[in-house]
Order: structure tokens, then sequence, then C-alpha cells
């Protein structure tokens, strides 16, 4: 490990763990030791850290680190470098960067491997940094490698004003997409059509198949995006266009579905999903490298804006899940040091 401020270095670290599994009081501040990096990896000093859906189904006992991950929660930060790995060619002490990690954000210090790590978009705090990692990376792998949405096509986001809706919208928006979003309150509705949506539907007084088939002048969506499951797959096949794609990112509303197989046989749909924590460094670093090419000079233009409800100190995670599993929120939650 080489860094230009080993002798600085503290030996231990704030963090916070889960102390067993359970409701947000099991988040607990404590002391770890500093981790350190591997040859190619980095140090960072965790400036924020985003408070995900994930990070409540690992606090709840459903969703544990994948083997070689730390045990303390958190899947993505924005920080300074603070030491490199020995295989380390990318980045130096004291860069500022935003990464996806496969654990270990709620805490003052955090390794990342090196091709997961991407620049500080120009303009962005570390706050506005660290909301982007998780929900940029999970959408562009779900939307538009395994969904193939393209300039000119409809996208359905379930939840959108959610940290991964914010994201899928703007993005979907700003390449050129059509997107009908739907939330829980006009209040939400109204925000997904400030962030770009063209169309959304309160989910507790509409129907989004109606409203796709009126929008779409009855051909139907060609991705959806879905967080929720249960119930709502019969009806997403149905507000599907010919050839369209279900990505399956969650199941908020039952891991099972009704699917009428001769509807999937005669749009000729496909049904895929994806689940981005246990997938390799290589893999990851993929959409890491096309986010770097595609999205962050849309980020750096303005034309896609995080979006952080609120942020919380580390002692207060309890409080950031408590928010979270409200739904009350419009877009990231965020941790800070």
């Amino acid at each position: 490990m080489t860094d230009i401020s080993a002798h600085s270095l503290p030996r231990t670290m704030r963090a916070v763990e889960i102390i067993r599994p359970g409701g947000p009081d099991v988040l607990q501040l404590c002391t770890r030791d500093v981790p350190v990096c591997a040859a190619g990896e980095i140090l960072v000093k965790v400036a924020a850290a985003g408070v995900n859906r994930p990070d409540i189904s690992q606090r709840s006992g459903n969703y544990p680190p994948p083997p070689g991950a730390s045990d303390i929660p958190g899947l993505e930060i924005a920080g300074e470098v603070v030491a490199c790995g020995s295989a380390v060619t990318r980045w130096t002490p004291g860069d500022r960067i935003c990464a996806l990690v496969a654990g270990g954000g709620y805490a003052e210090y955090c390794t990342v491997p090196e091709q997961q790590a991407l620049p500080v978009p120009k303009g962005l705090d570390m706050t506005g940094a660290a909301s982007l990692p998780e929900t940029f990376f999970t959408v562009w792998t779900n939307v538009f490698d395994r969904g193939r949405l393209s300039a000119g096509e409809w996208l359905l986001v379930q939840g959108g004003t959610s940290g991964i809706g914010v994201a899928a919208i703007q993005l979907a928006a700003a390449l050129g997409a059509r997107v009908i979003a739907t939330a829980g309150s006009d209040e939400k509705c109204a925000a997904c059509i400030e962030l770009g949506a063209d169309h959304a539907v309160n989910y507790r007084s509409g129907d989004f198949v109606e409203v796709v088939r009126e929008k779409t002048a009855g051909k139907g969506v060609n991705v959806v995006l879905d967080m929720v499951g249960g119930e709502y797959v019969a009806r997403e096949i149905k507000a599907l266009a010919d050839d369209g794609r279900l990505v399956f990112i969650a199941s908020l509303g039952g891991a099972k579905g009704e699917i009428d197989i001769f509807t999937v046989m005669r749009k000729r749909l496909t049904i895929t999903g994806s689940t981005l924590r246990p997938r390799p460094v290589a893999f990851k670093g993929k959409i890491a490298a096309n986010l770097l090419k595609r999205v962050w000079p849309l980020i750096e233009a303005g034309r896609i804006k995080p979006v952080v409800y609120r942020s919380f100190g580390l002692e207060q995670a309890a409080d950031a899940h408590r928010l979270l599993e409200s739904s009350a929120h419009i877009g990231k939650i965020v941790l800070t040091t």
C-alpha cells in the first residue's frame, strides 16, 4: 500500500454495524480498525454514504454481504483517496471520487476496487456525489444493458420518486426516451414530471395500464423497470408493447406474480432482472466506464442532477433507515461523516 500521508492515517474509525437482524435500532455506532487496501484497491476517507433499500434488507437479515465483503452496510460512498494499493494505476491520494462498494460504506474509511470508482462530477459536493453510484450503476445495467432502452422508446418506471426512480427518469429522458412513472401521491407525481417524466400516475387512485394505453396510442411501453413485483407483474405484461422488456430489480410487493404465458408468446416479451452486489469487479468496472463516458458529461452539464432529500450523521443511521422505510422521501437519503 502506498500513500502520501500514511503517518496521518488513524488506526481506528467510527462505523455503523448491524448488531443483530432486526429493525432500525439494531444499527449501532462502533469502533473498527481502518481497513487496509489490497493491491488493486484504494482507501477512501468517506465524506458521505448513500442509504439504499438493500441496506434495509441486509439489516433485516435477508441480504447477507457476498463472500469477502465488509459486514458494515453501505453500498455507495464519496470521499477522498488517502491510500492506494500497489497495483493501482487510475488514482492517487487526494483524488475526489465516488464509488460503488459491496459493503462498508457506513464508516469513516472504506476500501474500493479501483475500477468501481468514478471522479466526483464537476460542480457536485460530496453529499450529491454519494447519491449517484448505486442508483446509476443499477439503472444503467438494467434499463440500458438488459432492457436495451433506446431513444424514442417508452419506459415505465415503478416508484418514480425512489432513488432508483429519480435516476431512471432523468437518465432515460436525457438520452431521448419517453417516460411514464408511478408514485404514491399527487405531490410525488408532480416531482416525477419535474424530473423529466412525460406522464405520472398516482397508483393509489389511477391505473397505470390505462394510462399507458392512452399515452402510447394503444401500443404499450417498450421497457418496464419494476421494483414492486407481486400483483404488478400481470398488469405490466398487459402494459408492454410487442417485443417489450420487463426488468425486475426488487420485489417490494411480493416475490411471486402471475404471468400469462400466451401473452408473453404473442407479444414476444423478454422478462429479466438482476442483482448487482454479487457481480465481479470486472463487470462493475465496465458499467463504471459506460457511466463515465455516457452519463457523467450529462451530470456535469446540469442535465441530470442528484436529488438528496435529507442527510444524517453516522450516529443517526437508524433515523435514516426509518425515513427510507416510510417512503416519505423524494430522491436519496445520505449519511455524512
